[in-house]
């Protein structure tokens, strides 16, 4: 059994979930169990899961989880992770490609003695030209340096460690740690910020793994345009748009 597990929670990602599963499968380090929740899917998301887990190079689960939301999926993910034996978890989503070293970036940053591991995001080179993937990068160090100057993150509400941006869809965190602060918030939302909180007021055993990347997915870009994407993420709503961007 390995000890570490990677979770997917997907929601109608019949579409893109296949090549994020292709990118686990080339992995360098694929000494791990996948789990992928479906999270009140329509499509045939968990038809894709099953057909990759026929053929996959390590051992895959498949779930349910009808409570629709990605705090949902994740903690029901995470918990079944550690209940068959996970020691060390890592999450990506279902519209995103980490790269080949990811899995191997993370597992070593936890054996360092890190709690929880915040990768590095960038974006995928299928969606956006080169000109979509700087203003992703820029919205990505704007929405950074938000959340440090955002009161509400100061170390004076008890926090034991500087607020730096965590993105949930590229994290690792030990098991202990995990069910220590209560595990991933299932509502509401923004549920990653709202468990990075709970992180920090309980360790300052929270790294920062360059090495770890995750493509993510530009498609609010798309849907939501520059503004409407910036509002996204210095947590001011969708605006006039849908939260799902499909």
């Amino acid at each position: 059994m390995s000890a570490l597990w990677v979770v997917v929670p997907a929601h109608q990602e019949a579409a893109r979930i296949g090549a994020t599963l292709d990118a686990l499968a080339v992995q360098q380090d694929r000494d791990f169990t996948l789990v992928v929740v479906d999270n009140a899917s329509t499509d045939a998301t968990a038809s894709v899961a099953h057909d990759f887990a026929r053929w996959a190079p390590f051992p895959v689960h498949v779930l349910s989880e009808p409570e629709k939301g990605v705090g949902c999926a994740v903690d029901t993910g995470f918990r079944y992770a550690i209940a068959n034996g996970a020691t060390m978890l890592a999450r990506t989503d279902a519209d995103c490609l980490p790269r080949p070293g990811w899995t191997a970036a993370a597992r070593a940053a936890l054996r360092q003695g890190a709690g929880l591991v915040c990768g590095r995001i960038d974006a995928r080179h299928d969606e956006h030209g080169p000109l979509g993937r700087a203003a992703f990068r820029t919205l990505v160090r704007v929405a950074a340096f938000f959340g440090r100057i955002r009161p509400a993150h100061w170390r004076r509400h008890g926090y034991r460690t500087p607020y730096r941006m965590h993105a949930g869809n590229n994290m690792a965190v030990t098991a202990a740690l995990y069910e220590a602060v209560g595990g991933m918030p299932r509502r509401p939302s923004p549920t990653d910020r709202l468990f990075l909180n709970r992180v920090r007021r309980r360790t300052t055993a929270i790294v920062h793994a360059r090495a770890m990347v995750v493509e993510n997915s530009t498609r609010r870009l798309r849907a939501y345009g520059l503004v409407g994407t910036a509002r996204w993420y210095l947590d001011r709503g969708p605006g006039r748009h849908t939260e799902d961007p499909r």
